[in-house]
């Protein structure tokens, strides 16, 4: 993991010089910093081996009956095997959470759209740099649990996937 110290003197690094692109792997975390030309994007990988996080019952989901639009009727244990069967993709990071790469845009995804591992869900902006943030399952989006516009923590639940 990179330090945030480390990679303000990288972007300084890279801004006063020549250089337009430099890319680091360190410990299964890959940072690529690019010139900004027109609208181009920063993205920043979490480790291959990152550890999968579970929904806790009930705690994410506080009302099943208006997650599921097919039937009105969910009992306590299709709660409990729904909300155990769900991905979280949560924040690497602090930053702002947009939903899609300009205002005038469709959002990456949305309730119900099929991802794979490497489908761009949304940006992360943290200190003006604009992060894409991977799916990391194959799926579908069940849930978004943040607002487009909203600042967002590390380790922030941000979507649930039900995974293939």
């Amino acid at each position: 993991m990179f330090k945030l110290s480390e990679i303000k003197e990288l972007i300084k690094l890279v801004d006063e010089t020549s250089v337009h692109e430099l890319e680091i792997e360190n410990e299964g975390t890959r940072l690529l910093i690019r010139k900004p030309g027109k609208s181009e994007i920063v993205t920043v990988q979490a480790p291959v081996a990152a550890p999968t996080y579970t929904v806790a019952p009930q705690a994410a989901i506080p009302n099943p009956q208006a997650q599921s639009s097919d039937s009105g009727h969910t009992s306590v244990g299709e709660t409990k095997e729904y909300a155990s069967n769900l991905h979280k993709i949560v924040s690497p990071m602090v930053g702002t959470f947009y939903s899609s790469s300009s205002p005038d845009t469709a959002p990456y995804v949305s309730t119900g759209s099929k991802v794979g591992e490497k489908t761009t869900v949304c940006i992360i902006e943290a200190m003006k740099l604009m992060n894409e943030l991977e799916a990391e399952v194959k799926g579908e989006i069940v849930e978004i649990l943040a607002e487009n516009g909203q600042l967002v923590e590390y380790g922030q639940p941000l979507f649930l996937v039900k995974p293939e």
